[in-house]
C-alpha cells in the first residue's frame, strides 16, 4: 500500500558522486516535508537532510554542507539527494522519509512514512 522507496545507492570510491532519489506509491507527497536520514553501521540514524513541501527551504547537516543537496520536481515529487565529494564517512544505508504537516526536522520520531533505505558504500 502506501511506501516510499529509495533508489541509486551504490558503492563509490572517495571524492565520487551519487544521487539518491526517493518515490511515493499510493499516496502523494505533495504536502509533506521531505527528509534523507542515514544510519551507518553500528550507529544510530541521524538527519542528513530535509526540504520543505514548496522547496524553497532546505536543511543540511552540518557534516554534508556544500557537499549534498536536496531538491524535488516541479510536481514536487520525487525527492532527491545529490551528493557530491563523497566520504568513507558518508557509508550508510540511506533512508527518506516524509512528514505531513510539520516543519522540517530531523527528529525521526516526527516522520509518518519511510523507505526501506539504499546503501551507500565508499570506500577505495
Amino acid at each position: 500500500q502506501q511506501q516510499l522507496e529509495e533508489s541509486g545507492g551504490d558503492s563509490v570510491q572517495p571524492g565520487g558522486s551519487l544521487r539518491l532519489s526517493c518515490a511515493a506509491y499510493g499516496f502523494f507527497l505533495e504536502y509533506y516535508n521531505m527528509a534523507w536520514f542515514r544510519q551507518a553501521p553500528g550507529k544510530e540514524r541521524e538527519g542528513v537532510s530535509c526540504i520543505r513541501p514548496s522547496g524553497d527551504t532546505t536543511v543540511y547537516a552540518d557534516y554534508v554542507q556544500a557537499r549534498f543537496t536536496i531538491s524535488r520536481d516541479n510536481a514536487k515529487q520525487p525527492v532527491y539527494l545529490q551528493m557530491n565529494s563523497l566520504k568513507p564517512e558518508d557509508t550508510a544505508i540511506y533512508y527518506c522519509a516524509a512528514d505531513y504537516g510539520q516543519l522540517c526536522s530531523f527528529v525521526s520520531d516526527e516522520y509518518d512514512y519511510w523507505g526501506q533505505g539504499t546503501p551507500v558504500i565508499v570506500s577505495s
